[in-house]
């Protein structure tokens, strides 16, 4: 167990299998020393938990829970690319997408959920650059959905 997933185990979280893909893509590619990982729902045994709008069917903070369950997602794309999350130098970016309601406005909170746990997990290689944007819906009707990009070391 690489060491990122044994600080994932302390935080009381597991390292989900990949979320096959809802269409023609892939979960993660790498390029080079980067790894682009695909938008990861907050998809949990193959199902979305809830769905609908934030800051109408769900509150800001079961949204942030959501993202933090997205990361996680995405975590688990990048290691089936990078063989070991240890291979992590840094997080370069996470884009954070939030379907909001109309009048919601604190979207860079609910991603908060997303870049909390990836600092929580890798330390000062999971403090990144970030955009956090309100969309009208989200694929399956999911409340948030979070990309990645991480640089991988060289070992």
């Amino acid at each position: 167990m690489s060491a990122v997933e044994e600080k994932l185990a302390e935080l009381g979280l597991t390292l989900p299998a990949v979320v096959p893909p809802l269409a023609a893509y892939q979960p993660a590619v790498r390029s080079g020393s980067y790894v682009f990982t695909s938008g990861q729902l907050p998809m949990v045994d193959g199902t979305l938990p809830v769905t609908g709008k934030v800051g109408a069917e769900i509150t800001p903070e079961e949204a942030k829970d959501l993202a933090r369950v997205c990361a996680l997602n995405a975590l688990a794309a990048v290691k089936s690319v990078a063989g070991d999350l240890d291979r992590i130098a840094r997080v370069v970016k996470v884009v954070g997408f939030v379907a909001s309601a109309p009048d919601f406005t604190g979207q860079p909170s609910v991603i908060n959920g997303a870049s909390e746990l990836l600092a929580q997990a890798l330390g000062d290689k999971g403090v990144h650059a970030r955009s956090a944007v309100g969309v009208a819906v989200l694929p399956l009707d999911a409340p948030v959905e979070v990309e990645i990009q991480v640089e991988l070391t060289d070992a």
